[in-house]
């Protein structure tokens, strides 16, 4: 390769189709691709070269017929640099079509080209199959994001938002931005701060969403409102979070809960089709908080397979198995076919199921002569009988227990069954199932805090005649909100807001936010009440979510342009990073080092 390389300017060459365009019916063609070199064969009197752009792939071939000076001069090209060719389409040779290649059945001969530029040799290969580690592929993302696979999820994505686009504006609501810089409300997570130069001590925060501004929308008579908008919340990471995010924010006046679920599940149903060709029901399923937990143990319960959870704190009431008995709640989940499971991915469940406060994990194997387990002699015959029956055991099952708290044991078996799920294979493969969860909490109750929080959010609505719940019975008040679910995430949730002040400030008061609190915090909101609010509700989805399980991806950061990592940081850019000493001044900021915090606190 020569030292030096003189590359060419486009001048008057424009690119005539991407590299996924040709077909067999563009033979004969003159065409202009651009693109980088994917791959590169030498086979001495040929060179081959894949040309890729965001459209596909084309093979280049340089040959004698195409022309010699271009064969001399592709002896250069390396993978990954820049080029343009010209040249003619012509058929692949008998016998060397690619059928599963869009493209596979053309090259094109090259006649000229033109080196756009060069590239260095990349950290990884730009193929979909590499092992590269996430985080040596998030701090070179531009050259990720050329991997034909993850190029096509954010295809999809655009189609996806265009598509929601398209429908909400068929039905008549504005798309209006809302601040970024706000002013920090108690809304569950940890806000971002910014400060200010302006008003040194004070704070500006960074919208965990924009939901008092749709609100106040609605209150100055913007009856339909939507937002694709960043989000914001401290919080800590896994696979499905980000510290920023988007959501679909949707909010109408005049209206109640099926009018929303209704005109929210035909946007669904409409993107899925228009953007990947899905076809989702007709009718989404509905079922109550209550009844999701009873028989799944979470709120965004995965309807694609059986498993439910079993209640039998009766039939186990008087056992002599102590855990049973004194436990506030036993539940179980069978499992057909399970018994072939060893003792290490027994302990392995076992352990899993930590995770979420469960002590261990209680199970029995039904044995053709016995029902193998550790606490199986505690068992009384009618107890035998009463299982039999409540879980419909049959020879060759397990049948997984968990006794305690409610809490504890919703959680721990709900997660566990998602995890047999995927163990035994019950999870069918690239299906949809979508769900409404209904008649939630108003409220729930905070070990930490010791006190009850909104389930989601104060300014949900309750259920009729359930305020006056909240004094004498806060766990039983139910709320006028709604979450829809998919594949067991959940995707959108909403609710009818109040909309008037003295059930607002009723609702701050069970969540103990005084009137001081209350004015200091919402004032604004509270006075806007005061002027003719009308009944308003709504819903927000949250994108980047949606995306990736319509993608089939594993992780939300497969379908953000340049995301987080779990530590909330930018390899990329190698943010969050330190500032000048001359910025913090102006800013009215003195750092102090948690270490030194925390000695000054021992002192």
């Amino acid at each position: 390769m020569s030292e030096t390389l003189v590359l060419d300017r486009l001048d008057d060459w424009r690119r005539s189709h991407d590299c996924g365009a040709l077909r067999a019916s563009d033979v004969g063609s003159e065409v202009c691709l651009m693109g980088w070199a994917q791959f590169r064969r030498d086979h001495g009197g040929l060179i081959f070269i894949d040309l890729r752009d965001r459209g596909g792939l084309t093979q280049a071939v340089f040959c004698p017929e195409g022309s010699e000076a271009a064969l001399e001069r592709a002896h250069v090209l390396r993978v990954e640099y820049v080029l343009a060719v010209k040249g003619r389409v012509r058929l692949r040779p008998e016998g060397m079509a690619n059928p599963g290649m869009p493209t596979g059945a053309i090259e094109v001969e090259v006649t000229e080209f033109k080196l756009l530029n060069t590239a260095a040799t990349p950290p990884f290969p730009i193929e979909d199959r590499i092992d590269a580690s996430e985080m040596l592929r998030l701090k070179y993302r531009y050259l990720d994001l050329r991997r034909p696979k993850l190029a096509a999820n954010f295809i999809l994505r655009n189609r996806a938002v265009q598509s929601i686009r398209r429908y909400l504006d068929g039905l008549g609501f504005l798309e209006v931005e809302t601040p970024v810089l706000t002013k920090s409300t108690p809304e569950g997570a940890r806000d971002f701060l910014v400060p200010s130069r302006l008003s040194n001590g004070s704070f500006y925060a960074l919208p965990q969403s924009p939901q008092l501004f749709k609100q106040l929308l609605m209150m100055s008579g913007f009856d339909r409102y939507y937002q694709v908008v960043k989000c914001f919340r401290d919080e800590d990471l896994r696979a499905d979070r980000q510290p920023e995010f988007t959501q679909v924010d949707i909010e109408m006046s005049f209206v109640d809960e099926e009018q929303i679920m209704l005109m929210a599940e035909n946007m669904v149903r409409t993107m899925f089709k228009e953007a990947a060709d899905v076809a989702l029901p007709d009718v989404f399923p509905r079922m109550t908080f209550a009844e999701a937990m009873r028989d799944y143990g979470v709120d965004k319960p995965d309807i694609r397979f059986g498993l439910k959870l079993v209640d039998v704190t009766s039939v186990v009431r008087q056992s002599q198995f102590q855990v049973f008995a004194k436990a506030e709640l036993v539940k179980g989940v069978r499992v057909p076919g399970g018994a072939a499971l060893s003792r290490k991915e027994i302990d392995d469940l076992t352990e899993f199921v930590k995770i979420y406060g469960a002590k261990g994990l209680a199970w029995i194997k039904i044995k053709e002569d016995e029902w193998q387990s550790p606490f199986a002699k505690f068992l009384s015959d009618a107890e035998r009988a009463g299982l039999v029956e409540a879980f419909g055991i049959e020879v060759g099952d397990i049948v997984f227990f968990q006794a305690g708290a409610a809490d504890m044991v919703n959680a721990a078996l709900g997660n566990l069954r998602l995890q047999l799920g995927e163990r035994f294979g019950l999870v069918p493969e690239g299906s949809f199932a979508p769900l409404w969860v209904t008649d939630f909490p108003l409220l729930e109750y905070d070990p930490e805090g010791k006190r009850y929080a909104a389930k989601h959010h104060p300014f949900t609505a309750p259920q009729a005649g359930h305020l006056e719940r909240l004094a004498e019975d806060p766990a039983g008040a139910l709320s006028r909100a709604y979450d829809l679910v998919l594949n067991g995430n959940e995707i959108g949730g909403g609710s009818i807001r109040i909309h008037d002040r003295e059930t607002q400030k009723a609702m701050f008061a069970a969540l103990g936010i005084g009137d001081q609190e209350a004015e200091d915090k919402f004032g604004f909101l509270l006075r806007a009440l005061e002027f003719g609010a009308p009944p308003h509700g709504g819903i927000a989805f949250g994108l980047d979510r949606l995306i990736m399980i319509l993608a089939g991806a594993k992780s939300i950061r497969d379908v953000i342009a340049f995301p987080k990592t779990q530590k909330a940081m930018c390899l990329l850019t190698e943010a969050p990073g330190e500032v000048s000493l001359a910025q913090l001044r102006e800013l009215g900021i003195k750092l102090r080092t948690r270490d030194k915090d925390k000695d000054k606190d021992k002192a």
